[in-house]
């Protein structure tokens, strides 16, 4: 039975599904949107970090009193005390806050600090004399070992993608008052406005209530902002303890030292078929870090169900910065390993690999048709067909074309979400949430929803998002924002037009369950041309503005979970140079019913080129002794940019059999295939496999000229 905060149906649209500009687009674009790093209250200090040298350390002493007597330092406090046990280079010691960035810098510079250095372990790729090393994951299914024995094809590989950093653009940190009250206001680049006030309050020993945080604009999380970490705890107590608004915002090199990574993955892998290419076995062991906790298992193998399949998995803590969440953790390095070796696999068969995923589609659970449909799209728009050619046979002397394709999936259900809708008197329809937009676009799809379910042009409404004194929401996290704020919105917005009815029902003489918006109008349902315009009919709400609040999950299934995408991409290698270039990439992903098409695209092209750079070029690369990052800046830590990316062709799976589905998060499906796909288009070109990523020059050429390649 239909519920009236359902979806309109596709004839019934106007805005939905459109491609639309989003709304914070000029200010970003003219540089008027404020992020924390552009936050300047009078009297502001700056605050600036003092990390540890070392992997691993004993902090033995402390010695703050040459810095505290610099000019210009407010205050210099310690934040690990002598005895303490470091476990990662950089983590920070102690903190510095003065009247300039300078003077902050010079006070940590001026601190004396000796310590114990301790042994470290930094290896992530050795996990049978590791230290600690434990094995996290074990599971079993059917015969592997007599499946793999009995097959008529076989491959044995060895996979790995190693430790990267999320390189958020707007580096970590916050900005904190307090008022003559008692009351924080926290200005954090943060993807959790609405339970970040929780978290600082418990830290601080203070009521929730008493605490405020806002986000107005940030520039990238990643999985890597959901709490205000170490850094803005020390500059809440700052703050608090000099009665000064403090910034405190982590400098390039510590951004990518300890701000988050995502965990590496190595693999070793037996996969079998059989002589007509149905998979017909697996064995796999993998091993990785994120740091000193060690890591989770990636759910290897990826997509398909192979009948006979056996994994272990081993954590290696090592004393590096700590992992974080990863745009899809553990689902990037699971799809690398099991895509790659499934690709070595239909090459020792003599099979293109689309042809050999085809066969294999019906383990792909209740997922196989909508991989089939998207295979067939995106063979269509990469040509496939007729530019594969076997591994080693990619045309020119030097310079070598190939393909390569991958599978991936999420969930992406929404989160919960709270929402308020007000609709004033002279007509401005206003959507309250405390949600926060990482730069996909979450503005503009509370505001489109607003608009399409008031009948109203996306200019006709306002939308408050950022602050923590919002209705609440929840963090932007596993793809799930956009279904838990799109759902509370469109709930909220539906009570808000129906109490409108109501109040103005008797000035159209007409039942409120009669009327209806259409246009612009609120008119009787059914009658043509008659009823009041918009602005006529909020103006007769007198002074009294119409408020209602919808939530997520409520009334009516407005959003699911569930999708699946493919990727294919084309690429050249220089086999005199080892030079990888991207030609073209082409995604096919459904995720429901798409809100916006013009940011949903845009949300594919960023995963595309976020996975083009963790498959050529991102890498964190530590000193062997003292576990310090060495490419701990931009300049040094290799980021795709605008020559790198070659052609993007998105195509969104929409219209019916997926618009039902209601609105599925997209933030993380899009990034999860690129390293698979390109590894593999990579070994087609040259016809031999560059078995880690990312594949530099070196271990192209490395490669190519190991014994016995094919």
């Amino acid at each position: 039975m239909a519920s009236r905060y359902d979806w309109p149906a596709s004839g019934e649209r106007s805005l939905l599904g459109r491609r639309l500009s989003r709304l914070d687009g000029p200010a970003k674009a003219t540089g008027s949107a404020r992020y924390t790093h552009d936050i300047s209250r009078p009297g502001l200090l700056h605050a600036r970090l003092l990390g540890c040298p070392h992997a691993h350390a004993r902090l033995r002493s402390l010695d703050l009193g040459p810095a505290e007597r610099l000019p210009g330092v407010r205050a210099v406090r310690a934040i690990q005390e002598p005895g303490a046990e470091i476990v990662w280079a950089h983590d920070a010691v102690a903190v510095a806050a003065a009247t300039t960035e300078e003077a902050a810098r010079d006070a940590v510079r001026a601190i004396r600090v000796a310590y114990e250095i301790l042994p470290a372990w930094l290896d992530d790729t050795r996990p049978d004399i590791a230290p600690g090393a434990r094995e996290s994951a074990e599971s079993e299914v059917g015969d592997p070992e007599g499946a793999f024995r009995n097959a008529a094809v076989k491959v044995t590989g060895r996979y790995g993608c190693p430790t990267i950093a999320h390189c958020c653009l707007e580096s970590h940190g916050a900005v904190c008052e307090w008022d003559a009250q008692g009351r924080l206001t926290a200005w954090c680049s943060t993807q959790n406005v609405s339970l970040l006030p929780g978290q600082f309050a418990e830290a601080l020993g203070i009521s929730g209530e008493n605490v405020r945080v806002v986000c107005e604009h940030m520039g990238g999380g990643f999985g890597s902002k959901f709490s205000p970490d170490r850094w803005g705890i020390v500059c809440a107590r700052l703050a608090r303890d000099l009665a000064a608004p403090v910034r405190l915002v982590l400098e390039r090199d510590e951004e990518l030292a300890v701000a988050g990574s995502r965990p590496s993955t190595w693999a070793e892998v037996r996969a079998g078929a059989s002589a007509d290419g149905r998979i017909t076995a697996w064995l796999s062991r993998s091993w990785g870090t994120g740091g000193p906790q060690g890591t989770s298992s990636p759910p290897i193998p990826y997509v398909l169900e192979v009948p006979n399949r056996s994994h272990r998995h081993v954590s290696i803590p090592t004393h590096t910065g700590p992992a974080r969440a990863w745009r899809a953790p553990n689902h990037p390095q699971a799809c690398y390993v099991t895509m790659a070796a499934l690709d070595d696999l239909a090459a020792a068969a003599g099979l293109d690999p689309l042809d050999f995923f085809l066969r294999n589609l019906d383990l792909a659970g209740r997922r196989a048709d909508l991989y089939r449909e998207q295979l067939g799209i995106a063979a269509r728009l990469m040509d496939w067909k007729a530019k594969w050619h076997p591994r080693g046979k990619g045309g020119g002397a030097t310079v070598r074309r190939g393909l390569g394709l991958s599978l991936h999936t999420w969930g992406g259900r929404g989160h919960r979400s709270r929402c308020e809708v007000a609709i004033h008197p002279d007509g401005l329809a206003v959507a309250r949430v405390g949600t926060q937009d990482l730069g996909t676009g979450t503005r503009t799809v509370v505001g489109i929803v607003l608009a399409e379910t008031l009948a109203l042009p996306l200019e006709a409404v306002r939308v408050e998002i950022g602050d923590s004194r919002l209705p609440a929401s929840g963090a932007s996290g596993g793809s799930t924002t956009s279904g838990g704020v799109a759902s509370s919105t469109r709930r909220a917005a539906v009570n808000a037009r129906e109490e409108l009815f109501r109040r103005i029902a008797p000035a159209l003489g007409a039942r409120a369950d009669a009327l209806e918006l259409r246009a612009g109008r609120v008119r009787v349902r059914g009658s043509e041309g008659s009823g009041l315009s918009w602005k006529e009919a909020c103006a007769k709400l007198g002074v009294t503005p119409v408020v209602a609040t919808g939530e997520n999950p409520g009334e009516a299934d407005l959003t699911s979970s569930g999708v699946g995408g493919v990727q294919m991409a084309e690429v050249t290698a220089d086999i005199e140079t080892g030079v990888v270039r991207v030609v073209k990439m082409v995604a096919v992903q459904d995720c429901g019913l798409v809100v916006d098409l013009k940011t949903a695209e845009s949300q594919v092209h960023g995963g595309m080129i976020m996975g083009i750079g963790y498959a050529l070029y991102e890498e964190k690369v530590h000193d062997p002794v003292t576990g310090r990052l060495l490419n701990g800046n931009l300049d040094g830590y290799r980021l795709a940019g605008l020559a790198d990316v070659g052609e993007l062709v998105v195509h969104m799976m929409t219209g019916p059999g997926h618009d039902e589905r209601g609105v599925i998060g997209l933030g993380e499906p899009p990034v999860i295939s690129p390293g698979a796909a390109i590894s593999n288009a990579v070994a087609n070109a040259i016809g031999v496999r560059v078995p880690q990523l990312p594949m530099t020059p070196d271990r192209v050429l490395a490669a190519l000229a190991a014994p016995g390649r094919a």
